[in-house]
């Protein structure tokens, strides 16, 4: 039987106030254990909660950055459950009235479409703290710093149908919210998490399949492979005649398999009721509006801006406006050389795989936009070929200057003079006449072939450094020459 994917995201992105939602505590990564977690946070008797003003900012400029209905009045509600890193017994959350109702965010894809996804609803909501499991030998630690980090929980409609969709999803997802500045969407340290809920029906069905939910995925690969191997299990078990359990589950990724974590609750599970120690949150339009206009150029406008002042394809513009540094540091670099397309193909060639391999963004990159449009600057006057414009380029990698210091230093200046080509063009014919003979004998596929080499041996006489243009004219006229 053919089976259709069915999937819905919930993502918890925590916010990057200076402290948390609902007390003075420090909001950062990384501190020692348990120390940023004060009495508001862990729910002590007479301890009374008071809302982080900037928390509700930064979620209606999420709403508003994907264009959604703002509720204009909200509340808190209690949402019981008990681990151990939730000491309260309940975690303070938005059910009944959410701060962002309905939007839809229009998320870009490779080919350069654009993917409608539904927003169902962003609610605010506090972290809960976090359970240590490595740190002492057969013991479980709780580590309360994360608890009142103030969330925002991004609940999608059940509209992705494949793995590539979900992570262009939550990869658009993550470009906005640093654009905005709300969060540093690091999944790797927790600040961006996805709960995938995913269900099979046979194709071509209307209805639902049962769902399970795979809980804390923290990486955009994990997403990809957490969705193959949740898809790959209930088709197995469903083509064997065995039902879906309702339930949540952890992906593994030692070994690329999901595994059971607990049943699934729903929503009576909980126990919501209004919180009583919080007031409605009362937005006025005014509130709005102000808010409206402080937000930054977003990525969907600043593409379409990179598509008609740059004349960039839909695909570079798309990856140049993918965060914030990447697009700032485009637009520094064309300031000082006007070629944008060399620009963007330097960038999203070379100075890209430069960064992946270190594993660095490109805010930290070794090369500064006001060296790579030096390079690219040197290419496009003549003097530098394209093949030495790369040793410029790895030489600024490590440090050695700029383009022109780096240019005088190695000698590396491309070979234009007529004169001295011609000589070269000679010498080399002169020393290959069989291949002369050839090429002169040769069908035009043939002498395509022979061009190839002449060229190839020229350019290694000249250490590299011969105009190849100016090579292939003078080559073709004395070949072609009796």
């Amino acid at each position: 039987m053919s089976w259709e994917t069915v999937m819905g995201l919930e993502v918890h992105l925590q916010l990057a106030t200076a402290s948390k939602i609902f007390s003075g505590a420090a909001n950062k990564f990384g501190a020692d254990p348990n120390s940023q977690a004060c009495a508001v946070d862990l729910g002590m008797p007479g301890m009374l909660p008071v809302l982080n003003e900037q928390a509700v900012r930064y979620a209606v400029m999420f709403g508003l950055g994907i264009d959604a209905r703002i509720g204009k009045r909200s509340i808190f509600d209690r949402k019981n459950y008990f681990y151990p890193d939730l000491p309260k017994g309940y975690q303070v959350s938005q059910f009944f009235e959410p701060i962002v109702c309905e939007g839809v965010f229009q998320v870009p894809l490779s080919d350069g479409s654009l993917f409608p996804i539904r927003i169902t609803r962003a609610h605010l909501e506090e972290d809960a703290g976090k359970s240590v499991h490595d740190r002492f030998p057969g013991q479980t630690g709780v580590d309360l710093n994360r608890a009142g980090t103030p969330l925002l929980e991004i609940v999608t409609e059940p509209d992705f149908r494949t793995a590539e969709q979900a992570v262009a999803y939550l990869k658009a997802l993550h470009s906005l919210v640093t654009y905005l500045g709300i969060s540093d969407g690091n999944m790797a340290e927790g600040s961006m998490r996805c709960d995938i809920n995913l269900s099979l029906r046979p194709t071509g069905s209307d209805s639902y399949g049962t769902r399970t939910e795979i809980k804390n995925v923290n990486s955009f690969r994990f997403v990809e492979k957490a969705i193959a191997a949740e898809t790959a299990r209930q088709q197995e078990l469903l083509e064997d005649g065995v039902s879906i359990v309702q339930e949540t589950r952890l992906y593994d990724a030692d070994r690329d398999e999901t595994r059971s974590m607990r049943s699934k609750e729903v929503a009576n599970d909980y126990r919501y009721f209004p919180e009583p120690d919080l007031l409605p949150i009362v937005l006025t339009d005014d509130y709005i509006d102000s808010v409206r206009q402080a937000l930054p150029e977003l990525p969907a406008a600043k593409r379409e801006r990179f598509i008609a002042q740059y004349q960039l394809s839909d695909y570079d513009a798309a990856l140049l406006v993918s965060s914030p540094d990447m697009a700032a540091y485009f637009e520094k670099a064309v300031t000082l050389c006007d070629e944008p397309k060399a620009i963007a193909n330097w960038m999203l060639g070379d100075l890209s795989a430069a960064l992946n391999k270190e594993g660095i963004p490109v805010s930290q990159s070794p090369v500064e936009p006001q060296n790579l449009a030096g390079l690219v600057a040197r290419i496009t006057d003549g003097t530098l070929s394209s093949k030495l414009g790369k040793q410029v380029f790895e030489a600024l990698w490590q440090g050695e200057g700029s383009a022109d210091q780096i240019i005088e230093a190695r000698g590396l200046r491309q070979v234009s003079d007529t004169g001295a080509l011609e000589k070269l063009v000679a010498d080399v014919m002169s020393e290959n006449q069989d291949q002369v003979a050839q090429y002169r004998a040769a069908d035009s596929s043939k002498q395509k072939q022979l061009i190839g080499f002449f060229v190839g041996q020229i350019m290694k006489a000249s250490k590299g450094q011969a105009n190849p243009q100016l090579i292939n004219k003078i080559l073709t006229e004395a070949l072609d020459s009796d």
